[in-house]
């Protein structure tokens, strides 16, 4: 095990023997198998009209015969109909931050908690975290999972936690200067918002001592994370979880920034094929499904995460044995469907963030027009140095803006620019995309 990891216990399980590992999980699995079927009535009953006990399931390649659990099943079953321990058990309920529907409500017991602790703990320790830290959490407090996590898991480090949650971007930027934070967390398009409002404030976040970004809740691309880094000279890192499964924790990239390493001891993977609903192979691209090992409150036996990724075959440099996935740069749930071709707002992201000139602040717009047609138009912020009074010039950049559009989304887009500071900034998950068609 490489000597900067030998700081925690817990570090060790990132570098099991694989036999060792699926021993482990196996033990866990029927556990959290029988401990559902007796003390869910959801999961009792979806096991039985499928003629299936426990007993059943004899080995990892038999979890195909489980049903999956979906979102929905937990909107149908709100508030507490999944809970599969009593409520003297429940210490804490966090629910996602959807705005539709009833939200997705998930329960913890003292042990659930301390598993998902010590997933942000080896998250943060992954990164290069030590106690010598001082962490300020712009993850916002309360209901969503961001907050509490990574809170709990920067004190299990013992390093020093800023609780300043999400908003008041002044007071963010001068807490980070004045506080000396060396790591900050939050989603990435809101560490964006920060750079810009530090800049505005004389502030050049380059200056500072912060060195680590820790960032999520949101799907981001790469070209993101390069302007992540140039614009604060930071390491800008992803952590990965969902409400469902725990929060932030469920895995996490080391200092390689090469995948996205899962706490499988805690966290068992599959990746299945969206449409048949079959397992794949690693290696092959598909919807990423958890199964939690040692979640009592809400045990979650095959949740839908509607994430697409595939597992890595190649070993990871840090020597880490726990499997990685690529890094979720799409969900199956956002994408779009424009004239028959599927477009995700990454790969638009991606394509915009290769322009000279554009920020990486922008809105998709899809309208219908008359006749059913579908129009995609991206509203894009521009350097103010790039706009121009010269017609000729603007309609260039517009064309070599259309044109990367299409080589990579394969969509034909309206591409309107609009002045720095013109779209909405959010304190939280950006909204990319508003669906303005009418059904």
């Amino acid at each position: 095990m490489p000597e900067h990891c030998s700081l925690s216990s817990v570090t060790n399980l990132d570098y099991l023997a694989p036999s060792r590992l699926r021993e482990l999980q196996w033990g866990k699995f029927e556990t959290i198998l029988k401990h559902a079927y007796e003390n869910s009535p959801w999961y009792h009953s979806q096991m039985q009209n499928l003629h299936l006990k426990p007993s059943d399931i004899k080995s990892f390649d038999d979890m195909c015969k489980l049903p999956f659990v979906t979102k929905q099943v937990l909107r149908d079953t709100y508030p507490f109909g999944l809970f599969a321990v009593p409520m003297d058990k429940v210490v804490r309920m966090h629910a996602s931050s959807g705005t539709t529907g009833k939200p997705v409500v998930v329960a913890h017991t003292q042990g659930d908690l301390a598993v998902w602790t010590e997933g942000v703990e080896r998250a943060l320790r992954g990164y290069g975290v030590t106690v010598n830290d001082i962490l300020q959490n712009a993850y916002g407090y309360g209901l969503f999972t961001g907050g509490l996590g990574l809170h709990d898991g920067g004190q299990a480090i013992g390093l020093t936690v800023v609780p300043i949650s999400g908003g008041n971007t002044e007071r963010q930027v001068m807490l980070m200067r004045d506080f000396g934070a060396t790591v900050i967390s939050c989603t990435p398009s809101y560490f964006l918002h920060i750079i810009d409002k530090a800049t505005e404030m004389g502030v050049d976040l380059r200056d500072l001592p912060v060195r680590i970004g820790v960032f999520g809740a949101e799907p981001w691309s790469d070209e993101m994370r390069q302007k992540i880094e140039a614009g604060a000279h930071i390491k800008a890192y992803d952590i990965y979880g969902l409400t469902e499964i725990c929060g932030p924790g469920v895995g996490a990239e080391c200092v390689h920034q090469n995948g996205t390493h899962l706490y499988e001891d805690h966290f068992y993977p599959e990746i299945i094929d969206p449409d048949t609903l079959e397992p794949l192979p690693d290696g092959q691209i598909g919807e990423l499904v958890f199964t939690t090992l040692d979640r009592f409150a809400t045990p979650m036996i095959r949740y839908r995460t509607r994430d697409l990724t595939y597992l890595m075959t190649e070993s990871c440099p840090c020597g880490r044995t726990i499997r990685r996935m690529k890094r979720i740069a799409a969900r199956s749930d956002d994408m779009l469907i424009i004239r028959g071709v599927n477009v995700f707002p990454s790969q638009i992201e991606a394509a915009l963030l290769q322009v000279e000139g554009t920020e990486p602040h922008y809105q998709i717009v899809l309208t219908r027009e008359f006749g059913g047609l579908d129009e995609i138009e991206v509203r894009l912020e521009v350097r103010q140095e790039a706009f121009s009074d010269k017609i000729g010039e603007i309609e260039a950049f517009q064309n070599r803006v259309r044109h990367v559009i299409h080589q990579i989304a394969g969509v034909n887009a309206k591409v309107s620019l609009v002045q720095p500071g013109s779209i909405p900034r959010s304190e939280g998950k950006a909204k990319r995309v508003i669906d303005q068609r009418v059904i």
